[in-house]
């Protein structure tokens, strides 16, 4: 395993389902961005979070690496675009475990103009592989996307990593 050093926090909103920090049934996920150029999220899921007692329910794992993977196209630009997912593919290989801190990465694996794929999983302690998605996704004008106000703000916390450990 490599550490990372954490080069930016992304923001967090305030209903999602994934990194809502006012929803009460949200992951509270929070993503960052690493000098590989990849993006990391932590989160700890928890029994609200679960389909079988104890593990993490595919949907909520397939939201996560969802997420991460869209918001990898943001990582070290500039300029923060928005997207919506156009397909993707999941293989469960391992059960998550809830009431454990989780981390999941994610990458850019190919750009086009309105379009772009990616990849990421969801690791477990050892750092092997639980979840993994490949995903593409179509660049969309937030307007178009949404109707109305995210409550879209980075919410610093003197618990952020300064780097993260990954395979």
């Amino acid at each position: 395993m490599k550490k990372y050093a954490v080069t930016k926090k992304q923001p967090n909103s305030r209903m999602c389902a994934v990194c809502g920090l006012e929803n009460d049934l949200s992951l509270k996920t929070e993503f960052f961005e690493l000098e590989n150029g990849e993006i990391a999220a932590l989160f700890t899921p928890t029994e609200k979070h679960q389909g079988y007692p104890g593990r993490l329910h595919g949907g909520f794992a397939t939201a996560v690496l969802d997420e991460l993977i869209g918001r990898a196209m943001n990582v070290n630009s500039d300029e923060e675009s928005w997207s919506v997912t156009a397909e993707i593919t999941v293989k469960f290989l391992k059960a998550v475990p809830v009431g454990r801190r989780t981390r999941a990465v994610a990458r850019i694996t190919k750009r086009g103009g309105r379009v772009f794929e990616g990849s990421g999983e969801i690791l477990l302690e050892d750092g092997s592989p639980a979840v993994e998605a490949r995903a593409r996704y179509m660049k969309f004008p937030f307007e178009k996307i949404a109707a109305g106000e995210l409550g879209w703000s980075v919410r610093p916390c003197e618990t952020d990593p300064k780097e993260i450990e990954l395979p």
